[in-house]
């Protein structure tokens, strides 16, 4: 039995007992986290450098490759270095800083999505109104907004979670540090507390998924009156990966912070954290990039030259 003062570092899921799997965990995770940097890396790179994609959707597509580049930044890494050595640790500090920073990039991504999702509605739906609604100022507020919002979520949750004393132990049963298992080490009935924060938070998360499928609903409605089959099959073949990796990042998300943790093995919780933590931001730079000619005429700008100057 310990408390929380005498905690100086937590261990986090053991994925295999033998060192071949750990190895091939350790290949895996590498790779995943790999591609996810060059393709989240590559679309920060080509909307930054080409003025033609100064446009609102690509500055909002930008800010979702930067979360999702923090994001998978802020625990994969880890887990590949404690599979390498053949490790579990991970220091309090270090465990407080994972909860802060994906808690951060997780509530901003859901705001981003939902504006994402709007932006696309008034483009699609009310084109005239479009600069009007989505001017430069009006982006940077939204965006100022979501970044502010996400922060203060970030800090009532951390400070509350790390507020509670600890004496079940340090064994986290996650390959990260998640706020859910935290609260499966305290004895204080104040944990509690933050259960209802939670509860509240993912009511917040709802509400956005809701307004995300309305605004997508009035998209598809609009486009069935589109004589074009080719032009419904563009925007169909666009929005609907969009809507589905959404429905997948917000469904298990709510299902690792609200299940109780009295039935839920660390199988499962390894399952549903890899889907809403590492699969969206390795998958969505291609969901929103295959699509996304202006996009791709960019990074050819980019990448042929420098294939040719090896040449």
């Amino acid at each position: 039995m310990s408390n929380s003062s005498s905690i100086t570092q937590f261990l986090l899921l053991e994925f295999a007992n033998t060192r071949e799997l750990q190895l091939l965990h350790f290949w895996l995770f590498l790779g995943i986290y790999l591609a996810a940097v060059l393709g989240n890396s590559f679309i920060i790179t080509a909307v930054a450098c080409d003025h033609h994609l100064h446009t609102p959707m690509n500055f909002f597509l930008l800010s979702l490759a930067l979360l999702d580049l923090g994001a998978i930044s802020t625990t994969v890494p880890k887990s590949i270095a404690n599979f390498l050595w053949d490790t579990r640790a991970i220091s309090y500090l270090g465990c407080a800083a994972q909860i802060i920073f994906f808690l951060l990039f997780l509530s901003v991504e859901s705001s981003l999505l939902t504006i994402m999702a709007y932006d696309r509605y008034v483009a699609i739906c009310k084109p005239l109104h479009y600069r009007t609604l989505l001017g430069s100022r009006a982006c940077l507020h939204m965006a100022a907004a979501a970044w502010g919002s996400g922060f203060l979520h970030a800090v009532l949750h951390t400070g509350n979670t790390f507020s509670l004393p600890l004496c079940q132990g340090n064994a986290v049963d996650q390959f990260f540090c998640e706020v859910p298992q935290i609260l499966k080490l305290s004895c204080s009935d104040a944990y509690l507390r933050e259960i209802g924060l939670l509860v509240v938070s993912a009511f917040l998360a709802f509400g956005c998924f809701v307004l995300i499928v309305l605004s997508y609903g009035q998209i598809f409605r609009a486009v069935l009156r589109i004589p074009s089959k080719q032009g419904q099959h563009k925007v169909f073949s666009t929005c609907l990966p969009h809507l589905a990796v959404v429905s997948l990042f917000v469904s298990t998300a709510m299902v690792a912070y609200l299940k109780p943790p009295s039935t839920s093995a660390p199988a499962l919780n390894l399952i549903v954290s890899v889907l809403y933590s590492v699969v969206p931001p390795a998958v969505n730079p291609l969901i929103y990039s295959m699509r996304n000619k202006e996009i791709q005429d960019a990074l050819k700008k980019m990448i042929l030259p420098m294939i040719f100057q090896q040449q």
